[in-house]
């Protein structure tokens, strides 16, 4: 039987399991895989999602199931759905979902949960919390414990109603593990039909009348200009991107990313100063702009490194998320919107008035930005230009919180559409690189996927290579490496102390891939480097390759 027969048509009335319906109801909404491991505890849940055709993905660790639904997310613009066991299972994603959280990622996390009428200080029942759900409600848009079988479905569709408006964020849905097996007369709810945000003519125009008088404009763009997969162009464009370029070529503004918003725009551009909010001469060059234009982007301290950073000009704002007009950067112009809506209503209007074409108006982003850049990548550059070489223009290049990525990658090797570069902001967790890059190559198998971590990351998450051996993913994992935490080692020789538990003992990496079957190798020059990734994208398996850093 097909998995689709066995789900019935929006708005009839049914009696299933509990199980039953949340596998009905994931499938109403499009979802057809599902990262996670089975316990105990969700079993009912596994039997009905194998009824109804889903693909399982068992990684070895449910931050790894985290992780992977996030990177799917992102390349593909669909929600990522994650299943754990309760207690244990639960918290063990829970630090994905922080990630998630910090960079706007839609994640379904379903658990069970203890029984209804459970006694609330507890009777010593298989992984057992105090309050399981509460406890996820802080990392989280929000969590919530169904109390009956019918309620299932709609729990469902308002976690994918919360990703559609607005700024979508993890949620988690527990369903009391009595209620499982349980039959209930439910109603399939069907997915809600959300419009994107308009924005507001009035915003628009006074938006619009800033930019065109404006001497000294500058752009930053955020994750929020990262559009989902469906709407990106035939060239893989985000038309946030493509229209923040038109802008900027009509009014001479250098364009700026954050690192969420790596890829929304070429790197090759000259207007285009790259992912270096955070280098002094680019904060410089913003905090002197007249008229600056944020998109979908917090402006927060973990964008800029730095906490006391002010701006002088006047603000626009483009945002999904009304809060984001209020904080650290308070918006002169406030445009609550669709990104791609505002932004085509700020082009239409620029065009309709006109202004200076950009080549007479064109400015230096600030005196020192390539000398601070040179330096700050240094001792990966001939490593990054190597990378770049190997890898086509499309590939999606996920990245974790290592030195060789946020100081060197990041800013050092450009990106241009249809590439993608996904990486761990904002809450910074360690070990992101390789999981996620399994989830995206998993949601996007027609593009290639190259990870990049640090010795001391890669550790986080190196059993995922077993994930990634099991489902044959062509897969280069390039690892640089320093011996340990190689960027609080520095912190610690700044504040004058000796290092202290940072320099980590390093396995012989390429045995240790080969020991999960996957293949290994070491290279020492730059030319090395390419052809082994070169190499490793052709292959029907994941390729680890280590690489020293340079000091």
């Amino acid at each position: 039987m097909d998995g689709h027969d066995l789900i019935p048509q929006a708005g009839t009335i049914t009696t299933p399991t509990g199980a039953r319906a949340l596998a009905e109801a994931l499938r109403l909404h499009g979802v057809d895989t599902i990262f996670g491991i089975p316990g105990t505890h969700n079993l009912a849940i596994y039997e009905e999602l194998d009824r109804a055709g889903m693909r399982c993905v068992t990684p070895r660790h449910e931050q790894g199931a985290g992780y992977a639904a996030d990177g799917y997310a992102r390349v593909t613009g669909r929600p990522g759905v994650v299943v754990t066991t309760t207690g244990p299972g639960v918290v063990n994603a829970a630090t994905a979902l922080g990630q998630a959280y910090s960079d706007s990622s839609p994640i379904l996390l379903v658990s069970p949960g203890v029984p209804t009428g459970h006694p609330r200080d507890g009777r010593g029942y298989l992984h057992e919390s105090r309050d399981q759900s509460r406890a996820i409600d802080a990392l989280c848009a929000w969590s919530h414990r169904v109390t009956t079988v019918r309620e299932i479905p709609a729990a469902v569709a308002r976690a994918f109603g919360r990703f559609a408006e607005g700024r979508p964020r993890p949620v988690h849905v527990e369903i009391p593990f009595d209620l499982l097996d349980l039959k209930g007369q439910v109603k399939i709810v069907p997915p809600y039909r959300i419009t994107r945000r308009e924005p507001d003519p009035a915003a628009l125009d006074a938006a619009a009348r800033l930019l065109r008088v404006a001497r000294r404009p500058g752009f930053v763009l955020g994750g929020g200009a990262q559009c989902p997969g469906e709407r990106r162009g035939g060239d893989g464009q985000s038309p946030v991107g493509r229209l923040a370029m038109r802008l900027a070529e009509r009014l001479g503004a250098p364009v700026v990313t954050t690192v969420n918003g790596k890829g929304t725009v070429p790197e090759s551009h000259p207007l285009a100063l790259g992912t270096t909010l955070h280098l002094a001469a680019v904060r410089r060059w913003l905090a002197a702009c007249d008229v600056v234009l944020a998109v979908g982007t917090e402006l927060g301290p973990a964008d800029l490194w730095e906490d006391a950073f002010t701006l002088s000009g006047r603000l626009v704002r483009i945002d999904v998320d009304p809060g984001q007009m209020y904080g650290d950067h308070v918006a002169d112009v406030a445009i609550v919107a669709d990104a791609e809506l505002a932004m085509r209503g700020l082009a239409e209007r620029l065009d309709r008035r006109g202004a200076v074409p950009w080549p007479r108006r064109a400015r230096d982003p600030g005196v020192g930005y390539k000398a601070e850049l040179d330096e700050l990548t240094r001792r990966w550059s001939g490593q990054l230009a190597a990378l770049r070489r190997a890898m086509p223009p499309e590939t999606v290049v996920v990245g974790d919180n290592s030195m060789f990525v946020y100081h060197g990658a990041l800013v050092g090797m450009p990106v241009d559409p249809p590439g993608r570069f996904l990486f761990p902001t904002g809450f910074g967790t360690l070990g992101f690189a390789l999981p996620a890059a399994i989830g995206a190559k998993l949601g996007r198998p027609d593009l290639p996927v190259v990870a990049l971590a640090g010795d001391g990351a890669f550790q986080f998450s190196l059993q995922e290579l077993a994930t990634a051996v099991e489902l044959e993913l062509s897969l280069p994992i390039v690892i640089s490496v320093n011996g340990g935490f190689g960027q609080i080692r520095e912190e610690m020789r700044q504040r004058g102390m000796r290092p202290v538990a940072v320099d980590l003992h390093a396995p012989d990496f390429p045995a240790l891939a080969a020991a999960y079957g996957a293949r290994g190798c070491a290279v020492k020059t730059p030319g090395e480097l390419e052809d082994a990734v070169a190499e490793a994208l052709r292959v029907p398996v994941p390729t680890v390759i280590v690489m020293p850093e340079d000091d």
